[in-house]
């Protein structure tokens, strides 16, 4: 049992570390907060003072806000219905025992490890260039007209190569909570003659409760912020344009660094609001 000394070491030893952290997060979001309250144009004059909610007024009244506040819920949804359906699948096929293993495992769990912008452009030119990608290739195979994926299915195509992405991360988590299954329970529903469907619907998917909401609770923080993937690809055209993205334009356009602070605090908001209903709904199964 730890006493009062050990506890106060162990405090004492973690401070530098919590209050390094704090700073890292807490000097930021003050200067976001005190930039967005200020009109800062640092190519043309400067600090040009203090011009109180005008920045979050003009961001929230511009036509493209609500829009983009869509889009982004609209690729979350997207990327977490195809990683945690074919997460669960690839899980449950890389638990069967096979040759090679531990290699195929390896190859399925690389993607995550590859750079955001470096999975953009890979899939933007291999695979839905609408001339020389491989998608055009097995188009023109069938006899069908190539897709012009970026501008045709621009939206599909961003949650696609993001769900590529996290698939791996997904499958990870799931697999290691299927391998914590007791083996002694799917033996016992076999022997009474449980088909394959019916053990899967009331024994594995279960248990994976709680995986499924790690990962998408994990998956949410982080996909809010897609930025580099359509900044590679579409550059915010055809529909696929992200709060984060709007941000960046914002910023970019009217080189108003208080307007562009202003659109980080709703990003802020946007995600506390996303957490605590996630939290709430889906967050229950960790209580289990």
């Amino acid at each position: 049992m730890a006493t009062r000394h050990s506890r106060s070491a162990a405090r004492l030893m973690m401070a530098p570390a919590v209050i390094l952290l704090l700073g890292w997060m807490l000097v930021p979001l003050t200067m976001t907060l005190w930039f967005s309250f200020r009109e800062f144009l640092p190519l043309r004059g400067g600090d040009m003072g203090w011009v109180g909610f005008d920045n979050y007024a003009r961001f929230v009244t511009s036509s493209a806000f609500w829009p983009s506040i869509q889009t982004t819920l609209l690729i979350v949804g997207g990327v977490l219905l195809i990683t945690v359906v074919l997460g669960v699948l690839l899980a449950l096929l890389l638990d069967q025992p096979m040759w090679g293993q531990g290699v195929v495992r390896i190859l399925v769990i690389a993607p995550f490890f590859v750079m955001p912008t470096v999975s953009a452009l890979v899939w933007k030119n291999m695979f839905m260039d609408p001339v020389n990608g491989l998608f055009a290739h097995l188009w023109k195979a069938f006899g069908a007209t190539p897709v012009e994926w970026l501008s045709q299915a621009s939206m599909f195509s961003i949650i696609l190569i993001v769900a590529w992405q996290w698939l791996p991360f997904a499958t990870l988590i799931l697999l290691t909570a299927i391998q914590s299954l007791d083996s002694e329970q799917l033996e016992a529903a076999e022997m009474d003659g449980a088909p394959a469907l019916k053990r899967f619907w009331f024994i594995i998917l279960p248990h994976l409760g709680r995986a499924i909401t790690v990962v998408i609770l994990i998956q949410t923080i982080f996909l809010l912020s897609v930025f580099a993937e359509i900044f590679v690809t579409t550059q915010g055209s055809f529909g696929t344009r992200t709060l984060t993205y709007l941000i960046f334009q914002r910023v970019l356009e009217s080189q108003n660094v208080g307007l562009g602070s202003a659109g980080g605090v709703y990003a802020i908001i946007l995600a506390n609001i996303v957490a605590i209903f996630l939290m709430r709904i889906v967050g229950k199964n960790l209580d289990r």
